[in-house]
């Protein structure tokens, strides 16, 4: 069909946009031939009108599909145009997160700026061995391709990496170079790569630099060549370098900088070791400052020189060569500073003891006037003479310039040198493989003579590269025998020739430089003479004479003539090399040696080319003046040679092309600039691959892939048999141009568009039927509805009629019946009535008379008690009138007395005044003062006693005293004192007034306390009310916690069961870790083993020996030594967990129902405690609060002191006792293992029949305490009540004293205040425990609950016990706690009974236990030495009487071992074996050979036998180790003679299943549990190759079988990719489906079976298998982008149920294989789920519990519809996911690791067969042994 017929309405277009490059829009209507203008609507909503090119008239790009979009490959897009290709590269780097894309041969990888988990090595592993188109476009995939092409072709390969200063070309190059370390199978020989990285730091310090586009630009092109043995494993590396920028070291332009080693060197300059470069800050050199940015922001200058110095150690160089170096570079920074002075025109000067050069000389070892003077004089040579002419400043400047660049360039090639012999290797080259990292199309405002060369590379490798792209479309044509037309393509061969044919821009350049005054402006003119108007590539620019422009095939570029004839001659004058060259610095010279000396070993490669740079054109022959000449050489012409042979090397090896795309300038993560991607695609070649593609058949199928997906095309009719004619007759029909389409061999190969046009037409095609099935549907429903609907109305009236009648018949009914029921009723009311009024006359009859009678009786009462108040109120008012006359007369006598006093007091007063007076009262001061310091004692005591009583104010109460005290002996200085004079008197006096005033102030500080504490005292009784309160309504939730206890109970069991299920999941995981580094180590060795094997041959190949059958018997027997050896110290070193699994643990029920009944107790008695110390605070608190009661009863609130205190001290002892036997049996219990717990001499049963005796015991002792305490408490009582009230006061008086100065001393508080800290240890220590213990608590709770209920009736109980009388309450409590020890006693007595059995039965398997050793003791002292029996004479007797009964022994003789071994194991046939003998036969055999050699008691002969046997097994693998059936077969003979060794051990363990017949066969001399475990230990290494065998088969099943086959035809379809593969990938191998995996699972499982391999065992391989196929099934998903669809997920799922199918007829459900494709099948699941809302985000996080994050983002990344009714996963929904998942903690790995081996175990098997009934078949060739 034609173009224009697509630009229908609705079709969308590409129009071109200044901003955006490229916007799509939609057409509003038809286009017409004709039209000049399109109207447009664009998607941001605007409409446009396009104007067509009225002299093109060409048509806007037409858009792809939406389906096509996101392409692997930009070559199977419909319409391949430049659009097309930008908006696919942006959709997949910025919606998909994807970075690499194909273009035909070449992957364009755009730089993420940000670290991908994109390059492991589990990638790594899955794109190794894959053709380059099944897998997403990747690095690896080319480097893939290049190692399977080198390998398969023999022909070297070349990956050239191209691109922009910043788009990651170092960075894809170490990945290739990574890859190839990895596959190629050469693990040791890796540190290759890692030197190469290794010398990274060092090329970038010398060769990289910062530039106006990138911080690290590579200044130098390099090709580093990986070398490959026959093998193809990495043997090497060389590097060579191209067109160093020589330029930079003398001169950087505007923010830029020098090459980083001048600044690493001077942000070092401070070190000790580097002042003698006398450097310092790199603004003081003018070769360092001219760009103006010496620093880069976030680089330390200082941390990266010590990197460089580290990677120099690493490759070898000295540290005497690394100051070499950094002499050398410090020289030219300070050459770079050495000033010129002109003396005239024509000469200059350098200053004298010029201090720049002064430091040069010193550096590099010459003579400093030498130099001085050759920097401003230069040499010429004529035919008759030679003279020296001065040169001009600028001329010394420049030369100056020149030799500085000059020695840098030599240094960087030493430096290369010597990367390359660090590189070398001495093993002869295979082939190589070539990583070329080069710099890409340049242009930038002012381009020179660097830019010039670089675009003249990238010229060349243009041409290179549209040749190869040619010649593969022309193979491909040509292999499918379709007609070849030519393909017009951009040849850049005249822009070459423009530069480098005779007379081009490279000649004129050179020839300009040979003559004398040759400037840049003469060879502009000469360039527009020569060109100009004349090449139609070339160009001058309108407003320059110093200019040229060149049309390269990526865009114009303008260059500037000045300074092209300077850099192109590269002068260094000779005298100046000279002087360099006489260097005393060793190192100097041995830069400017000749080419040939200077050249490294290891920079020739094995085609004896040399490093290009510095390799001549032609030949040269040794002269005396070669070296001159060769500093003649112009660097054009150099580099153009360079080139020449660079591409001689690419065209002699089979290119891949790398396109490193910088997406944006700013280095912003994901980003896309369409602008900076679209210049740089240009400038890359891949638009012309798009152009070259489109030019042909870009679009190409196979017949079976278009059958497919247009099969809704054809009609029936049109299908045959015939898929190639069937296509044919339908493509005839559906396209009716037939140049739009070629038939090809195995392909139809389309024009751009036509995919389109038919995609048009299957789309259109399903809309139709898709219209159709909808009418159709629609008016199924509808009928079906209007008859559900007519049905449902008869329905419902023939209900409703009959409802009706039914209502009729009921209403007549009940009339009727409430008729008769009115009858009766009123009958019934009447009747009732009577009897009421009846039954209330004889009611009121009654009540009458008893009221009546009542008041008669009252009121006689009432008199009778009238007169007994009048007796005792008479009585009262009496005694109250005696004791009011009683108190008056006391009360006058009290007011007399005060009257005397008073009168005595005035005379006393008016003495006082006297002389005589004073006099007398010295006299008796002293004992005045001696009573009054009584007073003062006394007072003191009331102070201490008052302090004692309060507490709070100890502080005070000391200060106090201590002034008391001060006043005291002031007192006693003032006694003295009053003896000398009288006038100290008063002062005494004021004294004692002062005491008196602190007394009256302290009995006020004291009344403000009893304040406080009266306040304390009603907060108490408030808090206590509160408390009582808070009782109550704990009381209320008690009867709601009771009916939660059996629901809490249940949880808990249900808890406990969990965590014993956790626990040992726990468990069992650690001992697979356990298992998996211990098999991880027995693989490693082995690998070892085999590589020292093959080491051996190699050297004994290496090494001529004559005799080769000695030779294997001495390697035989060497390899036999260390093997026992090996066996020897793995048997030392077993590990514990592998034996732990063959006996089966009991479990010890009787040990922990003990345990829990004393924790049990443990817990009560802590709580009753408690509830007791509560109890006494409260009844404490109630002594202080009410006085007068306790008066009435002092003696019982004693005894019930002293009966709490006594219950307390009881509880305490009886608590310690229980916690440490609890700790007693703790101990013990953790000392053995469970197995031994029940035993009868174990140190658990002791202690707990120990346990059990203490328990009986105490309680025997409880009772007679309790008897003596009720006893004590009863004589109490009686001793009470004969004591009359005045006692009872005066003795409640004294106790309460008593009380109160016990409280005062602090004897009570400090009792309570140890209590209390004893009951915090002993809480505290509980806690630890039952932390230490949470499993064993989560047991208890149950327990724990009972015991709270417990303890709220004993509230409860206590309660009721306080509202009693105090004799009740004592007998109360005593009662509750008989029948508590009684309830005790029984559970204990229970207990008991219940150890006493287990006694009982454990001592009648001890006393059977000790028969059977008797037995074996017997046994064994008829059975030892038998040399002995051999020296009686009976022996001979019983030979004829034994000899048919045969002992199951096999007998050898020592020189028959080879002999044995050869026949048993070395050739043996495993089929012949399998098939016609009993399965595990040669382990039998082996076994029983053992066992005879054990009856002899011959040691040597077992340790050679098992040494023999082991070494021999081992070989038979390594020489079949690619073959299932015998690695089978010899797993299955190691097991079985292993579970023989373990069954006849003579291990109680092992013999459980054993006939006694069988336990007569047990070895009896030697314990063989070393060579168990050196048997277990191959049996490992067996099953580990077993497993990498059936790896190898399977592998290439797994992808082809459960992703690419169609198992439901016409689900999925082909996708309209047309995805080409490359023809050199494509294997001829045959395609696998499902039914090939399932047939080769039942060929493993029939073969394991046939060996009689262990079931269990047999389980494990299956899940191995299955582990194998979901891993690299799913892998191989993630890592394909055209996988990831909706119908293939159903095929997955399917095929997976097939899987499960095949378990399930195999009975291996149980085998744990289902579990191992659970995140395959999450992963199908997540393909056919809805991915659109936030309810389907929810149900995608819960649902892919086995996929980590990073696979369900790449999944939902990847997927693709294949149809158009199917959409792609929007990026807010994928963002939604990761914010969902961002807390879920799993690994960020992408792939599964598909080398995973799960840990195998070999579980104990026994077997039934008798070892005497064994027949030994003749065909094994075993005559030479005789049944024993």
């Amino acid at each position: 069909m034609a173009a224009s017929e697509l630009y229908t309405k609705f079709a969308r277009v590409w129009i071109p946009d200044p901003e955006e490059v490229w916007k799509s829009a939609e057409l509003l209507k038809d286009y017409k031939p004709g039209d000049k203008v399109l109207l447009l609507h664009l998607e941001e909503g605007k409409d446009l009108e396009y104007r067509l090119d009225p002299k093109t008239k060409e048509l806007p790009h037409l858009r792809n599909p939406d389906i096509l979009v996101g392409e692997n490959d930009l070559t199977a897009l419909s319409y391949l145009h430049e659009p097309a290709v930008l908006h696919n590269l942006r959709v997949r780097f910025i919606d998909s997160k994807l970075i690499y894309t194909y273009c035909g041969i070449v992957l364009v990888a755009i730089n993420p700026y940000e670290q991908l988990p994109i390059y492991g090595e589990d990638i790594i592993n899955a794109y190794s061995g894959q053709n380059m188109g099944d897998m997403d476009p990747h690095i690896f995939a080319v480097a893939e391709e290049a190692y399977k092409q080198m390998a398969r072709d023999e022909r070297n390969q070349s990956i050239i990496v191209s691109g922009e200063s910043g788009a990651g070309k170092t960075v894809s190059a170490k990945y290739a170079m990574r890859y190839f370390a990895t596959v190629s199978g050469s693990a040791s020989e890796a540190n290759v790569e890692e030197k190469v990285l290794a010398s990274n730091p060092i090329m970038e310090s010398i060769g990289n630099a910062k530039t106006t586009r990138n911080d690290n630009s590579s200044r130098f092109g390099k090709y580093i060549e990986i070398g490959f043995d026959k093998r193809y494993r990495i043997i090497g590396a060389n590097m060579r370098t191209y067109l160093l920028e020589k330029s930079r070291v003398v001169f950087q332009a505007e923010e830029e900088r020098n090459y980083h080693i001048f600044y690493q060197l001077c942000a070092s300059a401070k070190l000790p070791e580097f002042k003698m470069l006398r450097l310092g800050n790199a603004d003081n050199f003018h070769y360092t400052k001219q760009g103006g940015s010496p620093v880069i922001e976030g680089v330390d200058d200082t941390k990266e020189m010590a990197h460089t110095r580290q990677a120099c150690t690493l490759l070898g160089i000295s540290e005497s060569y690394q100051m070499g170096i950094f002499r050398i570079l410090a020289g030219i920074l300070h050459l770079g500073n050495v000033a010129f002075t002109s003396r005239d025109s024509d000469s200059c000067t350098i200053p004298p003891k010029h201090e720049p050069l002064s430091i040069f000389s010193d550096l590099m070892g010459v003579d400093y006037e030498e130099m001085c003077h050759w920097l401003c004089h230069r040499k010429l040579a004529t035919a008759t003479e030679t003279y020296i002419k001065p040169i001009s400043k600028l001329q010394a400047t420049n030369a100056r310039d020149a030799l500085a660049k000059h020695i840098y360039a030599k240094l960087f090639n030493w430096i290369v040198d010597h990367v390359n012999q660090a590189l070398h290797s001495a093993v002869k080259q295979h082939s190589f493989i070539g990583v070329l990292d080069i710099y890409g199309f340049e242009t930038f405002e002012i381009n020179s003579f660097e830019q010039f060369c670089i675009n003249y590379a990238n010229e060349k490798l243009q041409q290179q590269f549209n040749m190869h792209v040619f010649k593969l479309e022309q193979e491909e044509y040509m292999k499918e025998q379709i007609p070849w037309t030519l393909i017009d393509f951009y040849d850049n061969q005249p822009c070459i020739n423009l530069i480098e044919s005779k007379l081009g821009i490279l000649d004129l350049l050179d020839e300009e430089c040979k003559m004398p005054k040759g400037t840049d402006d003469t060879w502009a003119q000469k360039l527009y003479n020569t060109h100009l108007n004349k090449c139609a590539l070339f160009e001058k620019p309108r407003l320059s004479n110093k200019a040229f422009i060149i049309q390269h095939f990526a865009d114009k570029v303008e260059y500037q003539c000045e300074g092209f004839l300077e850099k192109n001659k590269d002068t260094v004058f000779e005298e100046q090399i000279k002087v360099l060259k006489s260097s005393k610095f060793k190192m100097l010279p041995e830069l400017f040696q000749d080419d040939e000396k200077a050249i490294s070993p290891t920079s020739a490669t094995s085609s004896g080319r040399m490093p290009l740079s510095r390799t001549p054109a032609k030949p040269t022959k040794g002269r005396p003046g070669q070296t001159a000449k060769e500093h003649k050489k112009t660097v054009g012409h150099q580099f153009r040679n360079s080139l020449h042979l660079l591409m001689e090397t690419l065209n002699a090896t089979t290119p891949h092309y790398v396109r490193c795309i910088k997406p944006n300038d700013f280095k912003f993560p994901f980003t896309f600039d369409e602008k900076r991607a679209v210049q740089q695609l240009r400038a890359c070649g891949v638009l012309e691959t798009i152009r070259i593609s489109a030019a042909g058949f870009p679009s190409r199928w196979t017949y079976q892939e278009f059958f497919s997906r247009y099969r809704v095309l054809m009609k029936q009719k049109d299908v045959l048999s015939d898929r190639k004619q069937t296509c044919k007759n339908v493509l005839e029909k559906l396209i009716l141009d037939k140049d739009k389409y070629q038939f090809g061999k195995t392909k139809i190969f389309f024009r751009a568009g036509q995919v389109a046009y038919l995609e048009k037409l299957r789309a259109d095609k399903l809309r139709a039927a898709c219209i159709r099935i909808q009418k159709t549907i629609r008016g199924w429903l509808l009928r079906k509805k209007y008859l559900r609907m007519r049905k449902a109305a008869i329905t419902v009236q023939r209900y409703v009629r009959g409802y009706q009648a039914r209502c009729y018949a009921k209403f007549l009914r009940r009339t009727k019946a409430a008729t008769i029921i009115q009858k009766y009723w009123r009958m019934y009311i009447v009747r009732r009535k009577y009897k009421i009024r009846r039954t209330a006359t004889i009611v009121l009859q009654s009540y009458l008379r008893g009221y009546l009678a009542r008041n008669r009786y009252r009121k006689m009462l009432r008199e009778h008690k009238a007169v007994i108040i009048q007796k005792w109120v008479r009585g009262w008012l009496a005694r109250t009138r005696y004791k009011r006359s009683m108190h008056a007369i006391i009360y006058l006598q009290c007011c007399f007395r005060r009257m005397m006093a008073k009168r005595e007091l005035k005379k006393l007063k008016i003495e006082a005044r006297s002389v005589e007076r004073y006099k007398k009262l010295h006299i008796g001061m002293e004992n005045k003062i001696m009573q009054l310091q009584r007073k003062v004692d006394e007072q003191n005591k009331d102070y201490k006693c008052l302090m004692e009583k309060l507490t709070t104010l100890e502080g005070i109460y000391n200060s106090e005293t201590e002034k008391l005290r001060s006043d005291l002996e002031r007192l006693q200085l003032s006694e003295e004192e009053a003896k000398v004079a009288t006038g100290r008197v008063l002062s005494l006096q004021e004294e004692i007034a002062k005491l008196r005033k602190d007394l009256e102030q302290t009995q006020s500080e004291k009344k403000s306390i009893e304040e406080r504490a009266d306040k304390y005292k009603q907060e108490t009784e408030q808090l206590v009310s509160n408390l009582k309160e808070e009782n109550t309504l704990l009381k209320q939730e008690k009867e709601a916690l009771n009916h939660l206890i059996v629901e809490q109970a249940k949880e808990m069991t249900e808890t406990m069961e969990k965590k014993l299920v956790e626990e040992t999941k726990q468990l069992e995981l650690d001992l697979n870790d356990e298992r998996l580094r211990y098999q991880n180590l027995l693989n490693e060795f082995s690998r070892l083993e085999e590589r020292y094997d093959d080491l051996k041959e190699e050297m004994t190949l290496m090494v001529n020996v004559p005799k080769p059958g000695h030779k294997r018997t001495d390697s035989t027997h060497s390899s036999n030594e260390s093997e026992y050896t090996f066996s020897s110290e793995i048997a030392e070193t077993e590990d514990m967990p592998l034996r732990t699994e063959e006996p089966s643990e009991k479990k010890v029920p009787l040990d922990m129902s003990l345990f829990l009944k004393l924790q049990k107790r443990v817990t009560e008695l802590e709580q009753e405690k408690q509830v007791m110390q509560d109890e006494l605070d409260r009844k404490e608190e109630q002594v202080l609060r009410s006085k007068a009661k306790e008066e009435e009863r002092p003696q019982i609130r004693g005894a019930e002191l002293e009966y709490e205190s006594l219950k307390r001290q009881e509880l305490e002892s009886e608590n310690k006792k229980l916690k440490n036997e609890l700790n007693e049996l703790r101990k013990a219990l953790s000392e053995k293992s469970a197995p031994e717990v029940t035993a009868p001499g174990a140190p658990a049963y002791r202690v707990l029949m120990e346990q059990l005796t203490s328990v009986s015991e105490e309680l025997d002792v409880r009772k007679e305490e309790v008897l003596i305490l009720r006893s004590q408490l009863v004589s109490q009582k009686e001793a009470i009540q004969h004591k009359d009230d005045k006692n009872t006061m005066t003795d409640s008086t004294i106790l309460l004293e008593d009380v109160q100065k016990m409280k005062d001393k602090g004897e009570i508080a400090q009792a309570y205040i140890g209590l209390k800290e004893t009951n915090r240890l002993l809480e505290s220590q509980l806690q630890s425990q039952k932390r230490s213990h949470e499993n064993e608590a989560e047991a208890l709770r149950g327990e724990i609950q009972s015991l709270k209920e417990e303890n709220n009736r004993q509230q409860q109980l206590l309660a009721q016990n306080l509202q009693l009388p105090p004799e009740a309450r004592i007998e109360a409590s005593l009662q509750h706690e008989i029948t508590r020890l009684t309830n005790e006693n029984l559970d204990l007595m229970e207990q008991l009974e219940k150890q006493d059995k287990t006694v009982r039965k454990l001592k009648k398997q001890l006393k059977v236990f000790a028969k059977k050793i008797g037995e074996l003791e017997v046994g064994q002292m008829e059975n030892i030495s038998p040399g002995q029996i051999i020296d009686e004479p009976i022996r001979p007797v019983n030979i004829p009487r034994k000899e048919k009964d045969f002992q199951g022994m096999l007998e050898y003789k020592k020189e028959d071992e080879q002999k044995l071994v050869k026949n048993l194991i070395l050739e043996l046939k495993p089929r012949g074996v399998a098939v016609n003998l009993i399965p595990g036969l040669p382990a039998y055999i082996l076994f029983m050979c053992v066992r005879h050699a054990d009856y002899l008691n011959d040691d040597q002969k077992v340790r050679s036998l098992l040494t023999s046997t082991i070494n021999s097994i081992k070989k038979v693998l390594k020489k079949r180790g690619d073959d299932f059936e015998t690695v089978s077969f010899w797993l299955s003979n190691t097991c079985r003679f292993l579970h023989c060794l373990k069954q006849y051990s003579g291990e109680e363990g092992f013999m459980k299943h054993n006939t006694s017949r069988q336990n007569e066969h047990c070895l009896t001399n030697f314990d063989l549990a070393e060579y168990r475990q050196v048997l277990s230990d191959l049996a490992i290494q067996i099953y580990q190759q077993l497993v990498r065998v059936l790896e190898n088969i399977l592998q290439p099943m797994i992808v082809s079988g459960m992703l690419e086959h169609e198992t439901i035809q016409g689900v999925s379809g082909v996708k309209p990719t047309g995805l080409r593969k490359r023809t050199s990938s494509i294997a001829d191998e045959g395609t696998y489906t499902l039914d090939s995996i399932l047939r080769q699972l039942n060929s493993f499982h029939s073969v394991m079976c046939q060996h009689g391999m262990d079931p269990e065992l047999i389980k494990q391989v299956v899940k191995q298998m299955f582990y194998i196929v979901g891993a690299i099934t799913l892998n191989n998903l993630l890592l394909r982008k055209d996988m990831c669809s909706w119908s293939k997920g159903m095929q997955i799922r399917y095929n997976v149920s097939q899987l499960e199918e095949w378990l399930r007829d195999k009975n291996l459900m149980n085998s744990g294989a289902k579990e191992t494709l659970e995140p395959l099948i999450q992963a199908a699941q997540l393909l056919q789920v809805k991915k659109k809302t936030d309810d389907d985000a929810e149900a995608i996080c819960s649902m892919c519990s086995a996929l980590t994050t990073a696979q369900i983002v790449k999944v939902l990344n990847l997927y693709t519809p294949v149809n158009e009714f199917e959409e792609r996963v929007s990026v807010s929904f994928i963002r939604t996911i990761q914010m969902r998942l961002r807390d879920r903690k799993d690994s960020p790995q992408l792939l599964m690791d598909a080398k995973h081996i799960f840990p195998v175990t070999f579980p104990f098997n026994p077997s039934s067969l008798a070892l005497e009934t064994i027949q030994i078949p003749a065909s094994l060739g075993l005559g030479f042994i005789s049944r024993v």
